[in-house]
């Protein structure tokens, strides 16, 4: 029996400090709601786990793109929209100016309300959607993906000379309806501007489609991503809150024990006596 070196009660205090370390480590992980509170928990899986954060953040800023680029697409068809009621009224001016029994006069009228609706789609096609120019021939690149995949959307001029000629033929200053004569060419080139307008209007409608079902794919893909991290570094409350209980036990039994250890000299003193 000795008094300066107590054994157990060494041995009481190392598996106290163990305890107390384990119960330690379970509340981090119950007020976190993750089980890898340091690196060393799971460094395999914290990497893991880094890596699908950040990819969540990219799915969430190509998902952003996507809907900008589909808001964008959105207004592309809704000025398209008002441009095919005004190609509309111009055919139908152009045809009431090819009535034989209206005079020049009649037709100036015509012609003042055709003339109103040309300049009425030639400021439409200056429009801009936060800075964007909404119609001209530049493709657009939008990023799809967390990869930074491009999508190309082709841009739709309805002022140029080149691309579009069939929308510049119908807008320019020169088609008039003041005649016959010229009210049949500006009637030809209003049907080439419709039949121009319907072609780009359908490929803002496919760009819209297929922006729509990538929108929807990005969101799949989050969620699974999510559900993958979660395994990885979520914790089991009710697992966890089960390991709690029994650290909170040991560590009240390994203090209790520890008193004990430590009355162990006080026999020797009996002894002295």
């Amino acid at each position: 029996m000795v008094i300066n070196t107590n054994i157990q009660a060494q041995a009481a205090s190392d598996t106290l400090a163990n305890s107390q370390k384990l119960l330690s480590k379970s509340l981090a992980r119950l007020s976190s709601g993750s089980k890898i509170v340091d690196a060393s928990d799971d460094a395999g899986g914290l990497a893991v786990s880094a890596r699908m954060d950040a990819q969540i953040k990219r799915l969430d800023a190509a998902k952003g793109n996507v809907s900008d680029a589909i808001s964008f697409c959105q207004a592309q068809d809704g000025n398209l929209s008002r441009i095919g009621q005004a190609l509309d009224r111009m055919s139908e001016l152009s045809v009431l100016a090819l009535d034989v029994t209206k005079s020049d006069n009649d037709r100036a009228l015509y012609q003042a309300e055709f003339v109103q609706l040309q300049q009425h789609v030639q400021n439409t096609a200056t429009k801009d959607f936060n800075g964007v120019s909404l119609f001209n021939s530049s493709t657009l690149g939008v990023i799809i993906d967390a990869e930074g995949t491009v999508f190309p959307m082709t841009g739709i001029d309805i002022g140029a000379t080149t691309t579009n000629t069939a929308y510049f033929n119908a807008f320019t200053t020169g088609v008039t309806i003041s005649t016959t004569t010229a009210a049949i060419s500006a009637l030809s080139a209003v049907k080439l501007a419709i039949t121009q307008l319907s072609a780009d209007r359908a490929f803002v409608g496919a760009y819209q489609t297929r922006l729509n079902y990538t929108v929807e794919q990005l969101q799949v893909s989050k969620e699974n991503l999510v559900a993958a991290n979660s395994n990885i570094k979520d914790v089991d409350v009710a697992t966890e809150s089960t390991e709690f209980a029994k650290y909170n036990i040991l560590v009240q039994a390994g203090t209790a024990m520890l008193a004990q250890a430590n009355n162990i000299p006080q026999q020797a003193l009996k002894l002295l006596q």
